[in-house]
């Protein structure tokens, strides 16, 4: 490998600055790839670009990367078999016949988003589709339907223990620590940087306080006081972004059944935990204890045997009922394939980008900074969290983000803290919570679009509303990293404090623009209890 010196940040800042530039991430990513492959080749970009596509294939034919993709287009495919099946929506609706107030509205809104975990982008398009109706009816507007289902998605598919992310997630985690030779397994890693996702956990958890307590702040108060009390949904003037079509189409029948949805994703959720299970307990050497199981685990073959039994119960439930021919199962299973292809490209690239980053030295010369610097260790996950916003915000992507910053940020935490695993575990989950918050507040973010597409809000409606929760969430995360930089590192002190100072900050708010705008407290009215016909 040669000396870059500073050049070495070119692929990164290539990928970061085109997809500021052109809001395409793909072709950021690549062109960061290739930029890599031009320097690790001497400049020459003809055997530069022959190295790019090299590193492609390495990464596409590798044992792991290759199991996760699988893993993907299967989990895509189980997806597609409960959505054309009716059993989200048969789920949606047998939730639905409790509904009488706004307030009963926006929390089944919440509660939808937390139970569809597998993936953000099913998540979104069931919850907006499912969820308009009913707050429609109840007269909640749909800037809030477009912020529960957008702080509902990426937040909760992040942090589950199967769903869509954790495959890209592990596999980013795991490649970090071979080029390390850190021997703590990936899994075990992934499962203690949860608790330092400070963002994400408290954007869930804001959902549910205003949902519940009707208690606004910013734009959000204004267009929740005009659903309530006039029964306008949108603004006069507004642009919603119309549900559309999505690569699924809609569900073959009305009449779904809720065991299409609850059988499948159980048989994910227990075969990959058995999974897990067997293969850390065959890898392990000697007494094993839960830990010492889970780090030696295979997550990328439990993923995938996972995915399978999903596939399995669901093809079998939907073909024994004649719920579905074989012909409409291939076509939702290939269908829901489809739906992951963006999922996949990015992926690979974001593998590819690693494999740059390492040939021309990035991570080394980060690190070699920040240890000339002296700075100490403790104040990494802040950085890392600071740098993943304003990457994720001005790109539009999180995905893209978790693969420019992981490579860097795990060897930045390891070697300033090389005896401190805390720092190291909040320095990953520091990039994938400020990842998704940039993923939030960016209007150039595919589930922010999306989010205001299938809850019909107007896309910028739905950005300006949903920011001031998004950054009080995130503001509160910046506070906890930095009491872990003075210290303070057990999650067990920080949640707790992290909750408080959430809870402060929202009744300080809602109070504030309550005064602002003549509505005491914040607190708008519930539908129809408080507000007369």
């Amino acid at each position: 490998m040669s000396d870059f010196g500073i050049l070495s940040l070119l692929p990164p800042l290539v990928a970061i600055v085109l997809a500021i530039w052109t809001k395409r991430v793909v072709f950021a990513l690549f062109s960061g790839v290739w930029i890599g492959g031009v320097m690790a080749a001497n400049w020459n970009p003809i055997t530069g670009t022959i190295k790019t596509f090299e590193w492609i294939i390495q990464n596409v034919t590798n044992s792991w990367n290759a199991t996760i993709l699988v893993f993907d287009f299967l989990i895509g495919a189980g997806v597609g078999l409960i959505y054309k099946s009716g059993g989200v929506h048969a789920v949606a609706n047998a939730i639905t016949k409790r509904i009488k107030t706004s307030r009963d509205a926006s929390l089944l809104g919440w509660l939808l988003g937390v139970l569809i975990f597998f993936d953000d982008y099913t998540n979104t398009i069931i919850v907006g589709n499912t969820m308009r109706p009913i707050t429609d009816k109840m007269r909640v507007s749909r800037e809030m339907l477009a912020y529960i289902d957008d702080s509902t998605a990426a937040p909760v598919a992040g942090i589950a223990i199967v769903s869509t992310w954790i495959g890209y997630e592990l596999g980013l985690i795991k490649e970090a620590f071979e080029k390390l030779h850190i021997t703590m397994g990936e899994y075990y890693a992934w499962l203690h940087s949860v608790p330092y996702r400070f963002y994400s956990i408290f954007a869930i958890i804001l959902v549910f306080i205003v949902a519940y307590t009707h208690r606004h702040y910013g734009a959000m108060l204004k267009a929740e006081m005009r659903a309530r009390t006039t029964g306008k949904v949108v603004r006069d003037d507004a642009k919603p972004l119309m549900a559309t079509e999505s690569d699924l189409g809609l569900p073959l029948t009305e009449k779904g059944s809720v065991h299409f949805f609850i059988w499948p994703v159980l048989s994910l959720i227990i075969v990959t935990l058995l999974g897990l299970y067997y293969t850390g307990k065959a890898a392990c050497e000697g007494p094993c204890g839960a830990m010492d199981i889970l780090s030696n685990a295979d997550s990328a073959t439990s993923l995938l045997w996972g995915s399978f039994a999903m596939v399995a119960v669901a093809l079998t439930l939907v073909l024994a009922t004649k719920t579905m021919t074989v012909e409409e199962t291939e076509s939702a299973i290939i269908q829901g394939m489809k739906q992951m292809m963006m999922a996949t490209v990015i992926l690979v690239l974001a593998w590819s980008i690693k494999s740059a980053t390492e040939a021309v030295g990035t991570a080394e010369y980060v690190v070699g900074l920040a240890q000339r610097a002296n700075v100490p260790g403790g104040i990494i996950p802040l950085i890392i969290f600071l740098t993943a916003m304003f990457i994720s915000f001005t790109t539009g992507t999180s995905w893209g983000t978790f693969g420019i910053l992981m490579p860097i940020a795990i060897p930045l935490a390891y070697k300033l803290a090389p005896n401190d695993p805390q720092v190291l575990f909040a320095s990953i989950g520091a990039v994938f919570a400020g990842g998704i918050f940039g993923d939030h507040c960016s209007p150039i973010s595919d589930t922010t679009i999306m989010s205001s597409m299938f809850s019909g809000s107007d896309h910028i409606d739905h950005v300006t509303t949903q920011i001031p929760y998004a950054v009080t969430a995130a503001s509160v995360g910046i506070v906890l990293y930095i009491l872990f930089a003075l210290g303070i590192k057990s999650p067990v002190i920080l949640l707790p404090v992290g909750l408080v100072l959430l809870i402060a900050a929202w009744y300080f708010l809602s109070e504030w623009y309550g005064k602002k705008y003549g509505v005491p407290h914040g607190r708008v009215p519930i539908y129809p209890t408080e507000i007369s016909e």
